[in-house]
């Protein structure tokens, strides 16, 4: 899971002491065309 994310963020929600739930959030950024 972490080696196949480049920018972004991982939670994990313990309840009672045990991991109940994983979550990954990727961000990609997008680039343009355009020039500045």
């Amino acid at each position: 899971m972490l080696d196949s994310l480049k920018f972004g963020s991982i939670t994990i929600v313990v309840q009672d002491g045990k991991v109940v739930q994983i979550e990954k959030n990727e961000k990609v950024r997008l680039q343009s065309n355009k020039t500045r």
